[in-house]
């Protein structure tokens, strides 16, 4: 996942709203959003390779997304697939501080990435590149391939959007949401970082949406959790060179929180 743009409890009608690209190479195989099998509350895709996946909510109102940090001179290939710590929360039961908790001391086992938790009405962040845990008061945030609000352009620019619909719509559209991620204009050069992959790559990597013949973004995905207690998950696929590959839609009914007493953490 290589954009993700939240509002957090930060419209009348939805305690979260999430608009995502997953980024990726097109060679590794991948499974679309359903429930899994050993785990059927849990909504998210698959990554066929690790294992894991890169965003996924779940009945019990659970939800948690990944993004890798990009830091080319610092990649370990014995590291541990991030994409299990998306599917080891959603699959738990302990709560996001308890799990971050959990997580701080053995952080440094995995290549940089940005984790977001959520749950009932708290959502937390963090990074193994970037401190401690923190839990998100409300409001609009947003992350790519640094740490969180890093104003990289296209988190600058979709954080704006995703604030203009929320102030434009009683009732978010999800295809406005899509429409959001299918920005390909890419930065100017004047804007670009510099994180160690070239001129021509920060360029291709700057838009929203990103199509090329061997990586691109693979999956949009829109989630609209209700306060009221429901969720509305759509994901769109891409094929090599950013061709449409298919679209899912879920609706879930969540479950409200077990009782602390019942829950680790």
């Amino acid at each position: 996942m290589c954009l993700i743009l939240l509002a957090h409890a930060a419209h009348p009608r939805y305690a979260l709203v999430v608009a995502a690209n997953r980024d990726e190479f097109y060679e590794r195989p991948t499974a679309p959003a359903q429930p899994w099998a050993e785990a059927p509350q849990v909504l998210a895709g698959r990554d066929l390779r690790g294992g894991g996946t890169w965003l996924g909510v779940t009945t019990e109102g659970r939800f948690a997304a990944v993004t890798n940090v990009r830091e080319p001179g610092r990649v370990r290939l014995d590291a541990p697939s991030r994409g299990e710590l998306v599917g080891g929360f959603l699959t738990g039961d302990a709560s996001p501080a308890a799990f971050l908790r959990g997580l701080e001391p053995r952080a440094d086992a995995y290549n940089g990435f940005n984790l977001l938790l959520g749950e009932g009405r708290e959502l937390w962040w963090f990074s193994n590149r970037g401190g401690a845990p923190r839990r998100l008061a409300p409001g609009v945030y947003g992350v790519s391939n640094h740490l969180l609000d890093t104003p990289w352009p296209k988190v600058t620019r979709g954080k704006q959007r995703l604030q203009a619909l929320l102030g434009a719509h009683d009732e978010l559209p999800p295809d406005a949401l899509l429409a959001l991620l299918a920005d390909a204009a890419p930065a100017a050069d004047s804007e670009l970082p510099e994180t160690g992959v070239g001129r021509e790559w920060e360029r291709a990597l700057s838009s929203a949406f990103i199509a090329s013949p061997a990586y691109g973004t693979r999956s949009s995905t829109a989630l609209l959790v209700e306060r009221s207690g429901g969720a509305t998950f759509v994901e769109r696929s891409f094929a090599p060179g950013g061709e449409p590959a298919g679209e899912a839609a879920h609706r879930l009914r969540l479950a409200p929180p077990a009782p602390a007493a019942l829950r680790r953490g």
